[in-house]
């Protein structure tokens, strides 16, 4: 039995084949990648298009002069599809040996194949591989896999280069009247599927309830927005205002207050899509600068700042605890709390001080960013280290050549960890970037970005028993994520697809900007797990939405995301006996 020929004229067939074969490798085949336990090898390499044929050509005796010549090697075997074949006799000759473990969904295709079946127990210990696809005919450069012996399995991470959406980070879309127009579903998937943009702002005004409760209508209309944003698989960054005139005709204290006691339900019913609130409130914008009831124009007295911190207290109160906020300015934090930054030890504690974060609506618009920081000696190392830990984002407002360029812009950026940034403001700024060739980076690099470089696992395990993982993760972003955050290792049944979540202990928001985490630790195998091949993969969900593939966070790794589960496999295959 044969696998499929692209010719029927059989004397053409071999130089033919071999023309095209000996063709340049095409871009669609990424992220190619072969691991093993001490059974089994795992092919894997994503691809784009539609092809009717996925193949791996195993040179096992690395010697081109025998088997298959394909690229440089001499296959012994082929993989195509979920079939594998022995190469027995001369040119394009194969004898089917067995079906094989094979799966092709999202764009990456996987087998598992058991190293007997390619005459593979401990020696040569190494194989060149050849990976390819059908139509059109795409072929790798040759790939050379050495094989872990003993009981664990390493594997080593191709990094990606793509951009793509993760929950809770990267530029947003404003919406400046959202108690008004209706957000459309539609329109939100778009941001995400086609753009990856994963977060959209809204700026709720209540400036109609003033001087008296809040409309139920409103009320709903906050509700209905928030529901929106969870069907579409957003998150929200939400911003309560009274006013967008410079007068400042904003609500008085014990009217905030009330307004926030009536917002609490809703807040709390729709903390699963918010990311983060901006403290709003009082003054136009909700900015804290012009405003009639809360010391106006920067003129702030003791008594302007008692009722500013009992507004802070009221909203802190009122969203969810899991939930930061954001204030405007560092003054604004340092002079109603404390002028020590969050401390590693106090971070995501619960307290007041660690769910505090910061908003800059002017980034690099002036020397002080229009009166952002007012003093910068002081302000840029406690922001530096507080955003470590907290929220921060904001937006561009106004071109300010050479500090709004891509030099200053960048450094900035990373150094105060910055999660999110408008993209629809301000423009000529962003495109400054885009001409400047760092909005690319950018684009990538906002909030968190974790990367599998290596890690190791055991190749078999028992029911009930012990299971030590260990893994090596690298974040390439500006910051970590800032909402809580689950991480699980999950043991996939090759042949049934059941999955098994066990638990890890690690916090990824822990995993700091430009640093490399490595998380060891020793599972154990639920006693009821059935015996067979388990693929292993990561998971990271949203504590609050872990059906939701789109809330889970995708690893920057190539061949690695599984869109249809949000989880990243981590290539390698444990038997459970």
């Amino acid at each position: 039995m044969r696998p499929y020929r692209l010719f029927t004229a059989i004397a053409a067939a071999g130089a033919l084949l071999a023309a095209v074969l000996s063709s340049p490798a095409h871009a669609t085949i990424s992220g190619a990648t072969a691991s093993n336990t001490a059974t089994t090898v795992t092919y894997r390499f994503s691809y784009t298009g539609t092809p009717q044929f996925l193949r791996v050509y195993v040179d096992t005796d690395r010697n081109p002069a025998t088997g298959f010549a394909q690229a440089g090697t001499g296959a012994d075997y082929l993989l195509e599809n979920g079939s594998l074949y022995q190469q027995t006799g001369a040119g394009w000759s194969w004898t089917l040996v067995r079906a094989v473990t094979f799966t092709n969904t999202g764009g990456v295709a996987q087998w598992t194949v058991d190293r007997a079946d390619l005459g593979e127990t401990a020696t040569p210990n190494d194989a060149d591989l050849i990976f390819q696809a059908e139509a059109p005919l795409e072929t790798s450069t040759k790939y050379t896999q050495t094989y872990t012996g003993g009981s664990s399995g390493g594997v080593t991470y191709t990094p990606s280069t793509e951009n793509f959406a993760n929950p809770e980070r990267g530029f947003y879309h404003h919406t400046g009247d959202c108690d008004k127009a209706d957000f459309s579903q539609a329109t939100l998937e778009s941001y995400r599927t086609s753009q990856g943009i994963s977060l959209v702002m809204c700026v709720f005004y209540l400036a109609e309830y003033k001087n008296g409760p809040i409309a139920q209508a409103a009320l709903d209309q906050l509700q209905q927005q928030l529901a929106t944003v969870r069907a579409a698989g957003l998150k929200m960054i939400l911003r309560l205002a009274y006013t967008t005139s410079t007068t400042g005709d904003d609500a008085t204290k014990d009217r905030v207050l009330a307004h926030l006691d009536q917002l609490a339900p809703y807040l709390n019913a729709g903390k699963d899509v918010i990311a983060v609130v901006q403290t709003g409130l009082i003054g136009a914008w909700g900015e804290w600068y012009y405003t009639q009831n809360f010391g106006n124009a920067g003129v702030v007295s003791a008594t302007d700042w008692a009722n500013r911190k009992a507004v802070t207290d009221k909203l802190l109160s009122v969203v969810p605890s899991t939930r930061m906020i954001q204030l405007r300015t560092p003054k604004f934090k340092r002079t109603m709390y404390s002028t020590t930054p969050v401390q590693p030890g106090d971070a995501y504690n619960g307290s007041s001080l660690s769910r505090i974060g910061h908003h800059n609506d002017c980034f690099l618009a002036s020397a002080d960013d229009f009166g952002t920081y007012e003093n910068p000696s002081v302000e840029y190392p406690y922001l530096q280290a507080e955003t470590t830990y907290v929220a921060m984002g904001g937006e561009t407002c106004g071109v300010n050549a050479p500090r709004s360029n891509c030099p200053t812009a960048t450094a900035e950026l990373a150094q105060f960890h910055w999660s999110y940034l408008n993209t629809d403001y301000e423009p000529n700024v962003l495109n400054s970037w885009n001409s400047g060739g760092c909005l690319t980076t950018v684009t990538k690099n906002l909030g968190y970005r974790f990367r599998l470089e290596s890690g190791t696992y055991p190749s078999t395990a028992s029911p009930g028993g012990s299971l030590p993982i260990s893994f090596t993760v690298h974040n390439d972003g500006y910051a970590t994520p800032f909402n809580p955050r689950n991480l699980e290792l999950v043991l996939r049944n090759t042949s049934t697809g059941a999955t098994y979540k066990l638990p890890i202990s690690s916090d990824a928001r822990r995993w700091t900007a430009g640093t490399s985490t490595t998380v060891s630790q020793t599972l154990t195998v639920p006693s009821s797990l059935p015996a067979g091949s388990y693929a292993l993969l990561l998971n990271l969900p949203d504590p609050l939405l872990s059906t939701r593939p789109e809330y889970s966070i995708r690893l920057a790794n190539q061949g690695t995301w599984d869109a249809a589960t949000g989880m990243n496999s981590l290539l390698h295959t444990l038997t459970v006996s």
